[in-house]
């Protein structure tokens, strides 16, 4: 126990007196390690250090957690490997931090039943590791799908670069085991294909964010790996919004590529700076479409045709090297603007170094072009420049915020929630795979409305009475 534990609560004094008895070194209370608990990778930060961290190592000890949480009143922060981007696993003051990631054992793979049952805290490019050995593969591609967790990807219904064919995290998950707030565990959806007895409590579950329960063991739908060529084509534009209008007509063609991905010229200008090789002419944007399965071949001759057509630039990968490093391109956008916020960090003197704040929202695929439009509007009207990254094939865009410093200044906040009004207009969302979290929870109201923010919270009060389970966020308001 820390030195200054004698100012802390009774009631937490108690909690934490208890749990180290009944956990010993899985419970910590060392700075060191509760410093970095007090942000995610979203550039936000908690006012302090939670209380203590514990390092669950079986389903006993989370129960344990969260019946000893609820009886004492205390919240409970669950967390994986800390790498989203909304806010959601920040914890601060007087909270505990429960870290899944040593729940990671591969219980079952059934190539049979095409699913895996696992802990949440292994990571989604371990687990395909492991699932290759059998001819498998569990489809959902986070950009940090070598170190985030498949708990992490359940909680925020992860997306990724391959949604377009694959879907998101939702359509990928048959089962959870959960601990609830007062420590019960129940388990939700089915191992079977079909199953519709009582109300879907499993996808309820997916992508909430850590507010109804604990995540401790999935049971996963599974998929055969794809073999095969897989054509990459790319192009470049000499405008975002012919990029956008090409994307566009690859879907109203009906083709449905593995990857169809999208950078503006800013994105490109700065992966270019950091790669240190021009990708297409000066200021242009880049498009970039993968294929795979038995008509690949022809639909990446289809989508080069209407890349033409649209006035790009085309390039065809000669072989998978070079198929490898054009995705590389797309995959090293986010390095490259962070490399820019830091640059624009030592250049206006802040000493805390730069950082970027990447937003997330989605439009119909149809109104890409007119999204970006609007966002070159904001630019203008602000005086700032928001390079935007998009998973084209299912108009999820994610604008890019620069920021000079640690903080994020409160004319950054306003532009972005010009961005978030502009999504719902376009007949969007405010988050297409990041979640609401800690960061976009002031704007949840305006897609909800009213009685659906009520009714939100309302179910959030049946599986968590007491509001102890990462408290403060998705909801601006507590009931």
């Amino acid at each position: 126990m820390s030195a200054n534990h004698g100012t802390l609560s009774c009631p937490a004094t108690a909690a934490l007196e208890h749990l180290k008895a009944q956990l010993g070194a899985r419970l910590s209370t060392d700075p060191a390690e509760l410093e970095p608990l007090r942000e995610d990778r979203s550039g936000h930060r908690s006012p302090g250090a939670p209380l203590a961290l514990i390092r669950a190592g079986s389903i006993e000890d989370v129960q344990l957690v969260c019946r000893t949480a609820s009886e004492h009143g205390i919240p409970v922060v669950t967390r994986g490997a800390g790498t989203g981007l909304a806010g959601g696993a920040c914890a601060g003051p007087g909270e505990l931090v429960l870290s899944t990631q040593d729940l990671d054992q591969v219980h079952e793979i059934s190539v049979p039943n095409r699913l895996a049952v696992v802990g949440p805290g292994i990571l989604n490019g371990a687990l395909n590791a492991r699932l290759a050995a059998h001819g498998l593969w569990w489809a959902p591609d986070p950009a940090s799908k070598d170190i985030s967790t498949v708990g992490g990807n359940i909680a925020m219904n992860a997306g990724g670069l391959l949604c377009a064919k694959y879907g998101v995290t939702r359509e990928a998950v048959l089962a959870l085991t959960v601990v609830l707030a007062d420590g019960r565990l129940i388990s939700v959806g089915h191992r079977t294909v079909k199953g519709v007895t009582g109300y879907d409590l499993c996808a309820l579950l997916i992508g909430s964010e850590g507010t109804l329960g604990v995540i401790v063991e999935c049971t996963l739908a599974l998929r055969p790996v794809v073999t095969g060529p897989r054509p990459v084509v790319s192009a470049s534009f000499p405008s975002v919004i012919a990029a956008s209008a090409a994307a566009s007509a690859v879907t109203a063609e009906g083709l449905t590529p593995a990857l169809l991905e999208l950078m503006d010229g800013p994105t490109v200008e700065c992966v270019e700076q950091r790669r240190g090789r021009r990708i297409g002419s000066a200021g242009s944007s880049f498009l970039l479409a993968q294929t795979d399965g038995p008509e690949g071949a022809e639909v990446a001759g289809r989508i080069a045709a209407i890349f033409e057509a649209a006035g790009g630039e085309v390039r065809a990968a000669e072989d998978e090297a070079e198929a490898d490093e054009l995705i590389g391109l797309r995959r090293s956008a986010f390095p490259a603007l962070e490399a820019r916020a830091q640059r624009m960090a030592q250049e206006g003197g802040f000493a805390g170094g730069g950082s970027i704040l990447v937003e997330d929202i989605a439009v119909p695929r149809d109104r890409l072009a007119e999204a970006f439009e609007r966002i070159r509007e904001i630019e203008l009207r602000h005086g700032i420049l928001i390079p935007t990254t998009t998973h084209a094939g299912d108009g999820n865009l994610h604008p890019i915020f620069l920021v000079g410093d640690d903080e994020v200044p409160e004319r950054i906040w306003e532009a972005a929630g010009e961005v978030f009004r502009i999504a719902l207009e376009l007949g969007g969302t405010l988050s297409g795979e990041h979640g609401i979290g800690l960061l976009k929870r002031r704007w949840l109201g305006d897609e909800l409305g009213e009685d659906q923010l009520d009714l939100q919270a309302q179910i959030r009060a049946v599986f968590d009475p007491q509001g102890i389970l990462n408290p403060g966020k998705v909801f601006a308001r507590e009931h």
